[in-house]
This record gives C-alpha cells, structure tokens and sequence, in this order.
C-alpha cells in the first residue's frame, strides 16, 4: 500500500519548482509504481504544469481515494490504512490551500507596494 497522492503531489511540486532532484523524484517515482503512468488524477498531478492545476489535480485524487474507501469491504485488512490516509490527504489539501492564498496574498501585495513606491516617487 503507498501514499499516491502525496507521492503524486511531490513530483508535482518538484516540477512547478524547478526542482531537479533525481534521487528525490526517482524515490517518489518508486512509491508511485504504475500508478504514475495510469491515466487518472494521479498521473496527472505527476505532470501539473501549474498551482491552480496542481490543486484541482489533488482534489481529484482526494475524491478517487475517499471513493476506494466507501466501496471497501467493512473487513478489508487495508481500511484503517486507507481512512488514515483521507485524514493525512485533507489535511494535506488544506495546507495547500493555505499556500496558494499566501502566494496569492503576496502577488497583490506587490501591486500595492509598486503603487505606494510611485505615490512617493511619482514617475513623470
């Protein structure tokens, strides 16, 4: 059993980043297993090309495993395992939520900075 989603979401952030570390991708790549070359939510975070991608990919794959866990057998040895997962997956969801505010926050920050700086400084 592994932790796609977060696997998915690592090599997704890797990639929006810049990060180009091979024996962090080859590691999450290795948790992945098929899954990563399998059309789904999970693939595609592998290969968000942006945040706002990056998060509706997430909350694609958040819904596929909440899904698994509804349709397990009440006896499935892997229950726990997987409703131990929703949990770390929202509360996953939630911090990257609180991360894209933030760098959005900061965009219109510098706006307003740039407009204060020619209030100052007005330029001709």
């Amino acid at each position: 059993m592994a932790c796609h989603e977060i696997a998915a979401l690592r090599l997704g952030l890797m990639k929006i980043l810049g990060r180009n570390e091979t024996g962090e991708r080859e590691h999450e790549l290795a948790e992945l297993g098929q899954a990563s070359s399998q059309p789904g939510p999970v693939a595609s975070l592998c290969e968000a090309s942006d945040l706002g991608r990056l998060k509706e990919f997430y909350e694609f794959a958040v819904s596929a495993l909440e899904e698994r866990v509804a349709a397990s057998a009440p006896d499935d040895p892997n229950l726990p395992y997987l409703r131990s997962l929703v949990i770390l997956t929202k509360k996953v969801e939630l911090d990257l939520s609180n991360q894209i505010d933030s760098l959005t926050r900061f965009y219109r920050d510098l706006e307003q900075m740039h407009d204060f700086v020619h209030e100052i400084y007005p330029v001709d």
